[in-house]
């Protein structure tokens, strides 16, 4: 359309309208279109159109470069979305291992993906030697099962875990030593592997695995296959607390209470709405709504409007942050992890906004939860 305006409103050659169409996505950066300006006034004025009408025809013009782009392009992104969607739908668990096996990328980390699986009655499995991949699998004995694979585990390569399956292979591990003497572990590969919990079928709580990780003795000469019996350990089971804390600093997710579960009476002392029951608010009605900070977004087409994500254990708010709450608020607003918002519920076409009027920087609540938002500029 733009071409056709520049062709028959300013006499533009085909191939001018084509360079100027190619300018549009970078004027902004480079300010590539303005040279088009003088072209575009002229060519409309020797055409009979006004310079008021030729000035506004050039200013929705370079509006449109600021967001625009081909009808080619925008049927490209809505087939993929419209794939996504109906994969997501019809099948939900295949379409989340896909993804935990393509990170990093898109918006969204393993933590969201998994909570959201869960919430549509996907079973997630955790990563244990004895069973896990590399990758990450669609249980062959329950198909609605995902079997999280050592990929997930910070510190743990792919030739380390191909040493675990191709032990593993031969026969079941007996023990840690026996794992560690027969894949041929490092002891740091072996601290990584009982601190993210993944030696639970054979040494149960992360604090035994963890004890029998250091006793682990090198194969020597006389001792090829290092075996000795000490006993079990009478060490205390880690907190449910800590538990999900050592998830998170391991593998950024957890698959047992979500860490704001643990604030939720603190919480409600504060009156503090969770993402679910929000939507039982009524419409511009005050509320608070509080969870770990996401996502923040601040899109150049917005205006300096700043889109925040929360997430509780029930699921997530969207936030909107106008230019002057966040010049205000910038400290909070930037820099906290666990976050609580007050604002104005707005609802509409079952999507559910709450506008910030107040932000408060709760982080300290979860000060040893190792988490990170996404931003995007």
């Amino acid at each position: 359309q733009v071409m056709q305006i520049a062709i028959v409103a300013a006499g533009f050659t085909p191939g001018e309208a084509d360079e100027l169409r190619r300018s549009m996505a970078t004027w902004h950066k480079k300010g590539g279109l303005d040279k088009y300006e003088k072209k575009l006034l002229d060519g409309m004025h020797t055409r009979g159109y006004t310079e008021d009408f030729a000035s506004r025809i050039f200013k929705q013009i370079k509006g449109f470069g600021e967001y625009g782009f081909p009808e080619s392009h925008s049927a490209s992104f809505a087939l993929l979305a419209y794939a996504s969607a109906w994969l997501k739908y019809y099948y939900h668990t295949a379409f989340t291992c896909a993804l935990l096996n393509s990170q990093p990328m898109g918006f969204y980390k393993p933590a969201q993906l998994i909570q959201d699986a869960k919430r549509h009655n996907v079973k997630i499995l955790p990563v244990d030697v004895s069973y896990s991949e590399y990758n990450c699998n669609i249980s062959t004995t329950a198909m609605q099962t995902i079997c999280l694979g050592f990929r997930m585990i910070k510190g743990i390569n792919q030739t380390i875990a191909h040493k675990i399956c191709t032990a593993r292979q031969q026969e079941p591990f007996k023990n840690i030593q026996d794992l560690a003497t027969r894949a041929g572990l490092l002891t740091s590969e072996l601290e990584y592997l009982s601190a993210a919990g993944a030696f639970k079928s054979l040494n149960g709580h992360r604090h035994r695995a963890y004890w029998a990780s250091m006793g682990v003795e090198p194969p020597m000469p006389l001792f090829p296959y290092p075996s000795f019996s000490e006993g079990t350990a009478m060490l205390t089971r880690p907190s449910a607390t800590e538990e999900v804390f050592k998830d998170y600093k391991m593998s950024g997710f957890t698959l047992g209470p979500h860490p704001v579960s643990f604030l939720r009476e603190r919480l409600i002392k504060k009156h503090v709405y969770t993402a679910s029951s929000l939507h039982t608010v009524p419409n511009n009605t005050n509320a608070k709504a509080a969870g770990l900070v996401i996502g923040r977004q601040r899109p150049g087409t917005a205006s300096g409007v700043i889109f925040v994500t929360l997430e509780d254990e029930t699921g997530y708010v969207n936030i909107i942050v106008w230019p002057s709450i966040a010049n205000a608020q910038r400290k909070a607003l930037l820099k906290s992890r666990f976050l609580l918002v007050s604002g104005t519920v707005q609802q509409e076409s079952g999507v559910l906004h709450l506008i910030a009027g107040k932000l408060e920087d709760y982080s300290y609540w979860l000060k040893d939860l190792d988490i990170k938002s996404r931003d995007f500029h």
